[in-house]
């Protein structure tokens, strides 16, 4: 059982842990196949740094979760860079999750294999997050808490994403958060969230990309990324309607009505800071789908 997951952009500035949205590209191929045990093969860039013990791979702890003993050969062909703030590890255990269920015929639902690629999840992250599991199992934009998700068809629109080489690992990003916030910070984020889930069920980019505000979290990530701020105001200057750090960073992702020149913006302006970075766009996108 073949399935491809989608890679994910989270937080989109004010959603820190909450907001998720799935891509058309990259995305990872996820390959199940029954075995006397559980073993776990990882391919593609970036291969190297994925460890393949089960219990400390995303897609094999989620196979474990499942499957309570029984076996199975995961084969992960990665498209998704890890460390890169896309959803990496996250569209490995989606995946997995999804495959899982189609050649066991466990049958559980779509919000059942988020719950199990989120606790996969915690291999990488350390807790078992959500935020990008979410849009990678369901697709479109997700609202996740307590357990719920809410799915939401985002508007047309393009995403220039850029990818710095630079790696920044989740446990590194969330060592910096803030232990208290001013309450007027905390607000502005409240204001700014609420307008852009309004966009995104009013299908409306605009709106999407006026929310995209973070008064409490990207403030102090922008820090471990070179650039970031010139980044932003080159993706704004070539038309972006919003712009955010991509989860945990450093890739950055803008809201465009057509996102080439955003693209191009924030690699000149990454690399202006000695930075190299791949500057792209794709669209939103669905969630893991079954392969023929």
């Amino acid at each position: 059982m073949r399935v491809r997951a989608p890679a994910s952009t989270a937080n989109l500035g004010p959603g820190f842990d909450c907001f998720g949205l799935a891509l058309e590209d990259p995305f990872d191929v996820v390959e199940v196949e029954r075995s006397s045990e559980l073993t776990v093969e990882v391919s593609g860039p970036g291969a190297e740094s994925i460890p393949t013990r089960p219990e400390a791979n995303t897609a094999g702890v989620v196979a474990t979760e499942m499957l309570r003993g029984e076996g199975v050969h995961v084969s992960v062909e990665k498209g998704i860079r890890p460390s890169s703030g896309l959803g990496s590890s996250a569209a490995s255990a989606a995946g997995a999750a999804v495959a899982i269920n189609e050649e066991f015929g466990l049958g559980h639902s779509r919000e059942e294999l988020v719950a199990f690629a989120a606790r996969g999840e915690a291999a990488s992250a350390g807790a078992p997050h959500p935020d990008n599991v979410a849009p990678s199992v369901m697709g479109g934009f997700t609202v996740v808490r307590d357990g719920e998700v809410v799915c939401l068809e985002p508007p047309e629109m393009d995403l220039a994403v850029a990818l710095p080489d630079l790696e920044l690992s989740t446990e590194e990003s969330r060592s910096v958060l803030p232990d208290s916030v001013a309450l007027g910070d905390a607000v502005e984020n409240v204001a700014s969230a609420s307008l852009l889930v309004a966009g995104m069920a009013a299908g409306d980019a605009s709106m999407v990309g006026r929310g995209m505000r973070d008064a409490l979290v990207e403030p102090v990530r922008a820090e471990l990324v070179p650039g970031y701020r010139a980044v932003r105001e080159a993706a704004l200057g070539a038309g972006a309607l919003g712009v955010a750090l991509s989860g945990a960073g450093p890739s950055v992702v803008a809201i465009c009505e057509v996102g080439d020149a955003a693209a191009s913006a924030m690699e000149c302006a990454f690399a202006e800071h000695g930075v190299a970075a791949e500057g792209f766009v794709t669209e939103p996108g669905n969630g893991a789908e079954v392969l023929e």
